[in-house]
């Protein structure tokens, strides 16, 4: 029997994914420069300029800080989490910042949604935090509407990514910057394992790209000592060493795939 995941950090932390200081805030800062500009493109592509009638799910939206930015870019958002504690935040935020998203407390293998319900779904930074991540898809692929899009980030299960995310964040003295078991290795999903499960559920990938940190190996572990050291928050550590699009698919990889129509 492996280690549990530890999705009860999503609870216990809620209240800091929009804070500078919080490990959390590294999928704003690190994360959101990859993603964002890459779902926009996929997004004008499929739709044009105008977004208002585009209805999008965002599947373990946590706090917020990913649906967000697909309200700004006009879309109608929803986000569903199953973190009580995440949700109350991300609706805080999103009144203060004057957006207007249906948040939701639910399960992700069991959406409280019809059938052909959205032009998008976002399933993001989570797949790999769910034991039957299949389900997920499948409920996705239920809700989505033919011909609509499927967002996907997650992390590959290879041996760099082993040695990065499980011992080099997780388990190292040197550069642990996450709760124990935030990621177990084997909950991880290759690329194969995604684009078939999509495929099974009627939707073909149409596009994937890896993650990488621009910086060399030497130059990040230097700013991720100076983070432990309390010298520079996680905010500014994201912006150091945020991901930019990469052909390499070994660690972090994002695409989207289409439903049949």
């Amino acid at each position: 029997m492996g280690p549990t995941i530890n999705n009860g950090i999503y609870d216990e932390l809620a209240d800091t994914w929009w804070d500078e200081k919080a490990f959390l805030h590294l999928l704003k800062a690190m994360v959101n420069p990859w993603r964002v500009p890459y779902f926009k493109e996929a997004l004008t592509k499929h739709w044009g300029q105008g977004l208002s009638q585009v209805r999008l799910l965002d599947i373990g939206c946590g706090g917020g800080v990913l649906t967000e930015e697909f309200a700004l870019m006009g879309c109608q958002v929803a986000g569903i989490d199953i973190s009580p504690g995440s949700i109350a935040v991300a609706q805080a935020h999103a009144d203060q910042s004057g957006l207007s998203i249906d948040y939701r407390i639910g399960e992700a293998t069991s959406l409280p949604f019809e059938n052909g319900s959205f032009e998008i779904v976002s399933c993001c930074d989570m797949l790999e935090h769910v034991p039957d991540w299949k389900q997920v898809i499948a409920e996705a692929a239920r809700v989505l509407k033919p011909g609509g899009l499927f967002f996907f980030d997650t992390i590959n299960r290879t041996a760099k990514s082993k040695v990065t995310f499980i011992y080099g964040l997780q388990e190292s003295s040197l550069t642990r910057l996450m709760p124990d078991n935030t990621h177990i290795w084997e909950m991880f999903i290759t690329p194969d394992e995604i684009a078939t499960a999509l495929r099974v559920h009627g939707m073909m990938v149409e596009d994937m790209k890896g993650g990488k940190i621009a910086k060399n190996p030497l130059a990040t572990l230097w700013d991720v000592r100076q983070q432990k050291q309390g010298r520079i928050t996680f905010g500014e550590l994201g912006r150091r060493l945020e991901l930019k699009l990469d052909k390499d698919l070994s660690l972090n990889y994002l695409g989207y795939a289409r439903k049949a129509v």
